[in-house]
C-alpha cells in the first residue's frame, strides 16, 4: 500500500529506515538478513542520493560492506545492496573522527543547521540509519519519513528506538510491504 507523500518543494526529504524485532530490539544482529531484505534495502537506498550516518553506523557499515583490496573474503559485490551502498555519497556526523573516506565527508557544526543545509541541496533524498543520530534528528523535527522493517522475532534484549525522546512524534501510515520470512516494512510520515 502506498499513499501520496508531500515534502517541502525543492527540498530533499530525509528518510529513516531501520530493522526491528516485534519487541522493539533494533540491534542489527537480532534481525536476520536475507536476499529479499537486501533487495528491499537497496530499493530504499535507491530513493536517496546520499546517506547520513553517525560514527558508529558508518564504521559498522564500512567494515561490513566496503571492498578491501587483496582480501580473500568480503562482501558479495554482485549483491544490489552492496553495490548501492558502496556507490552512494555518504555524510558522517562525528565529533571524534578526523577523516573519512569510502566516498564520505564529515559533517561538522550544529547538527540542525548542517542537516538542513544537506536537505536544501537539490536531489531525490537523504537516507539516515542507526539509532543515536536518528534520535537527535527526530528531536529536531528533521525526519520526513520513518520506515520500520519489523521482523517476526522476539529478542528479549538490546537497544530500543528513540529511548529518551522528549516529545511525542505522531505518525501517519503512507506505505506497507510484506517481505519474505514474514517481515513487514511500514513507512510513516510525521503529522505536522
Amino acid at each position: 500500500m502506498a499513499l501520496g507523500r508531500r515534502y517541502a518543494h525543492g527540498m530533499r526529504p530525509l528518510r529513516y529506515s531501520i530493522n526491528i524485532t516485534l519487541d522493539g530490539c533494533c540491534d542489527h544482529r537480532a534481525c536476520p538478513a536475507n536476499e529479499d531484505l537486501h533487495r528491499h534495502t537497496a530499493e530504499t537506498l535507491g530513493r536517496a542520493d546520499a546517506l547520513l550516518f553517525g560514527r558508529v553506523t558508518y564504521e559498522m557499515m564500512e567494515a561490513a560492506f566496503r571492498p578491501q583490496a587483496g582480501a580473500k573474503e568480503g562482501p558479495d559485490l554482485t549483491d544490489p545492496f552492496v553495490q548501492t551502498i558502496n556507490a552512494a555519497k555518504k555524510y558522517v556526523v562525528s565529533s571524534t573522527l578526523d577523516r573519512v573516506d569510502w566516498n564520505a565527508e564529515l559533517v561538522r557544526g550544529e547538527l540542525g543547521k548542517a542537516v538542513q543545509q544537506l536537505k536544501n541541496q537539490p536531489g531525490k533524498g537523504l537516507y539516515v540509519g542507526g539509532v543515536k543520530l536518528p534520535l537527535a534528528l527526530a528531536e529536531l523535527g528533521l525526519i520526513d519519513e520513518y520506515e520500520f522493517v519489523v521482523h517476526p522475532r522476539l529478542a528479549g534484549h538490546g537497544p530500543t528506538l528513540f529511548a529518551g525522546l522528549s516529545k511525542y512524534v505522531d505518525l501517519k501510515l503512507v506505505g506497507r510491504q510484506e517481505l519474505a520470512a514474514g517481515a513487514v516494512a511500514m513507512r510513516y510520515e510525521p503529522r505536522r
